[in-house]
Formats: structure tokens, C-alpha cells, sequence
């Protein structure tokens, strides 16, 4: 164990540093209050990104970006360093109820994410009882692998038409992000996403592309939520067939965030060097997660996921204790509260969003592929290959066919199910069914 002495404080005090890693509580107030700060922003940038995507509000993702990371502490025993972000994987769900952000429908969307939220909850319920081998069986990554491949191939036309109103300036972000990905130090490497929109915001305002005209109107101070779109809206509205197909287009999405969910934790807990899946226990991990999902969506905010972007903080700071993740999302809380801010993300450019995307929804399959590779998914056997093309074909060829759904008439009602969720039932329709499996969830 060293020590270093902190001279910047007025009052002098002991950083501790053991084994190369740092002490928060032994860094001091300013220096803790930066490391929240930090945080904050490597989350911003993809967590602010979903709701400029769907038409969903932004100060109401912040907000419940927030109060969702506080909840996952504490049903965690505040031990997970994990901050709790927007998840990207929901957003066909999103386009698939409300194709043009169209605000009268988002909130059946929201329903249908807060039902999402509730198969987490079986699922820690399930391996509380069972114990994870026996419930983690029914999602290998053969199956898990190419629903993920699928959400970003069906997310592609989003992006190509978002770039094409200005290829330039989304240009201009495609290689703010790859540079700063790939040439950057430091912080700079640990936040493109942001880096990208700065970069292709500031050149769409010296080019005249931008309209503050919602900013100069917006109030500094207001509240995040808004009743109009919120999930109770839409039971207040009433539109049964909407419900009913937002819950079956939704909810099997939740298949793949889950095996996200485990492997986020398995890369934290490598990371801090303590298994987070036994202790505090993949059932905790998994109910924080869930609940916090389902609580933002019936409030009108995206689906929450663990944040991949806060993990690399971590590994770059050396500082592993859980409170300057509280004192992020605290952080997110009060900017909550700015709906002035909330307008200067909303004046941003199509274009800028769609260069972003682009690289994003890319980057969705390209984890999908690596979570086959890395399983080592052997498509030697018949059985493998059978499950991955039915998903893959049912997935996006049911997305790009002429009705985008397949339309199921049930009396008064009509149910439409996405391509995800067909593609995602029979994969794990198949993988129960044809003999032959050989994947083992193992806690390590």
C-alpha cells in the first residue's frame, strides 16, 4: 500500500492507493466531485442519443437515467459500479409502434418496454430459485447472437435516411468518432460519442444548418415529465390492438438486453477484480436493471441498460468505488430540471444524428458477431446454423417486407409482430427443441 499526499487541498490529506487503485473516499470532495462529473459525460453522449432518435423527451431520460442508477444501487447493496444508461437494443420496438417519433404513440411503446422490464424481474426470480445454469440454458448465444445482429441490421435504414438530409455534416461525425475511437487519449478515447456530436453540431451552426429558435424560447427551469407522454397515457387512451402488439413486439427484445446485462457485469466485475454474479448476485443485478427499466418506461423514458462507456472510466481512473457513480447520476438529476438544455440537444441536426447512428447500429451487430465468436458457437452442426438463419431471415425479412409485420386478425383486435420478436421466439423456440446443445452458463 502507498500513499500520496494531496497539496491542491487547502487542508491536507491522504490519497490512498492500494495495489494500483484508488480510494475515493481518501481523494477528497473536489476531486470526487470531477470523477462524478466525468461520468456524466462519458454516459451523455449514447444516453441523450435515444431519445433525439425516437422523438422521446430528453430531460425525462436524464431523470430517469438517474433515479434508475440509484435504484440499481441500492437493490445492488450499493457494491456494483454500474451506471445505468439508455439502451440502443429497444429502438425497433420503438420505430416499430412509432415509425416517425410520433408522440400520440410513444407512450404504447413505453408500455410495451415496462413489460420488457418485467421479464428481468421473472428472470432474477427464476434464477433466485433455480440458480442461473439452469435458466441461462434457454438463451446460448446462438440465439442471443443473432437477435443482436439483427437489431442493428434492422436499424440501418433509420440511420442511411437520417444521413442522407446532409451527408456532410454526418460525415463529419462518422469521423469525429472513429478518430477519437481509435487515434484518442485518455478521456477523449473513453468519449467519441460526444466528441462527434460536438464536432458535426459546431459545423452545422458556422454553416447556417441550425434553428435556436426553441432554445431562445425554452425555459431555464421546468419539470422532466410530461403526463401526455408518459406509459399511463396510453392506458388512459385505450387502444387495445396498440397495446397488445407494443407488449409482443417489445418484450422479446428483452432476450437479448438480458445476455448485454451479463456480459456488462461480467466486464465490471473483470475490471474491479470481484464477481458481482455471485456477489451481490446476478438475481440483483438483474432486478435493478429490470425495475429501473420498466419505472423510466412507464414515465416516458427509454429502456435502461448498464453503460459499457462507464466501465471504461473505471479501467482509466483506477477509481472503483460505487459513490462517484451516485454522484453521477445525481449530476443527471439536476440536468434534468433545464428544459433550455433539453432544446439545444433538440436543435440538432438530423444529419448529425444519423452520422452517430450510423456508427452505433453498426456497432450493435458487430457485438452480436463477437458474442458468437467469443462463445465459440460451432457452425459445423446443422442445428446451429438452422437456428441462426430462421432468426437472422425471420428478423429482417419480415422488417423490410411490404406490411413490416406479420398482422394477426384476433376478433376486434389486430396484433402485429415485429421481425425481433418472431425471429427471437423461434430461435429459442428451436434451441429448446433440437438436440444437440452444448452451451453451459458458467458464473466465473
Amino acid at each position: 500500500m502507498s500513499k500520496k499526499k494531496n497539496s491542491s487541498d487547502q487542508k491536507q490529506s491522504t490519497t490512498v492507493v492500494v495495489d494500483g487503485i484508488y480510494d475515493a473516499k481518501s481523494l477528497g470532495v473536489p476531486k470526487v466531485t470531477m470523477l462524478g462529473l466525468q461520468h456524466m459525460f462519458a454516459m451523455f453522449g449514447a444516453t441523450i442519443l435515444v431519445p433525439m432518435l425516437t422523438g422521446l423527451d430528453v430531460s425525462t431520460t436524464l431523470l430517469c437515467a438517474g433515479l434508475g442508477t440509484l435504484l440499481f444501487h441500492l437493490l445492488t447493496k450499493r457494491k456494483v459500479p454500474a451506471f445505468l444508461g439508455s439502451s440502443f437494443a429497444f429502438l425497433p420496438g420503438y420505430f416499430a409502434i412509432a415509425p416517425n417519433g410520433e408522440k400520440e404513440l410513444l407512450p404504447y411503446a413505453c408500455v410495451g418496454v415496462a413489460c420488457a422490464g418485467l421479464l428481468y424481474l421473472l428472470l432474477a426470480g427464476l434464477i433466485k430459485v433455480f440458480g442461473s445454469g439452469k435458466v441461462m440454458k434457454f438463451f446460448p448465444p446462438i440465439v442471443t447472437g443473432p437477435i443482436i445482429i439483427a437489431i442493428g441490421l434492422t436499424l440501418s435504414q433509420s440511420a442511411i435516411d437520417s444521413c442522407s438530409t446532409n451527408w456532410q455534416i454526418a460525415l463529419v461525425a462518422i469521423a469525429l468518432i472513429v478518430a477519437c475511437n481509435i487515434w484518442g487519449k485518455g478521456m477523449v478515447r473513453i468519449v467519441p460519442i460526444i466528441m462527434g456530436v460536438i464536432g458535426s453540431y459546431l459545423v452545422a451552426v458556422v454553416t447556417g444548418q441550425v434553428d435556436f429558435t426553441e432554445v431562445i424560447d425554452a425555459a431555464w427551469v421546468g419539470l422532466p415529465i410530461h403526463f401526455e407522454r408518459t406509459a399511463f397515457w396510453a392506458f388512459k387512451d385505450g387502444n387495445t390492438s396498440l397495446l397488445i402488439t407494443s407488449i409482443i413486439t417489445i418484450v422479446p427484445i428483452a432476450l437479448a438486453t438480458i445476455v448485454e446485462h451479463i456480459g456488462d457485469i461480467s466486464a465490471i466485475s473483470s475490471t474491479v477484480g470481484k464477481n458481482f454474479i455471485k456477489d451481490p448476485g446476478l438475481h440483483r443485478t438483474l432486478l435493478g436493471d429490470g425495475l429501473a427499466t420498466s419505472l423510466a418506461a412507464l414515465f416516458g423514458a427509454p429502456a435502461n441498460t448498464t453503460y459499457g462507456e462507464n466501465t471504461g472510466v473505471l479501467t482509466l481512473t483506477k477509481v472503483f468505488d460505487p459513490l462517484v457513480i451516485r454522484l453521477a447520476a445525481w449530476f443527471a438529476i439536476l440536468f434534468s430540471f433545464c428544459p433550455k438544455f433539453a432544446a439545444i440537444i433538440g436543435s440538432m441536426p438530423s444529419a448529425t444524428v444519423g452520422g452517430v447512428s450510423l456508427v452505433l447500429y453498426g456497432m450493435i451487430s458487430a457485438v452480436g458477431v463477437r458474442n458468437v465468436v467469443e462463445a465459440k458457437c460451432d457452425f459445423s452442426k446443422s442445428r446451429n446454423v438452422i437456428i441462426a438463419a430462421l432468426i437472422l431471415v425471420l428478423s429482417i425479412g419480415i422488417k423490410y417486407s411490404a406490411a413490416g409485420a406479420i398482422v394477426i386478425p384476433a376478433g376486434s383486435i389486430t396484433i402485429n409482430l415485429s421481425g425481433l420478436a418472431v425471429g427471437a421466439l423461434v430461435g429459442i423456440l428451436l434451441n429448446a427443441v433440437l438436440p444437440g446443445k452444448d452451451y453451459v452458463f458458467q458464473e466465473d
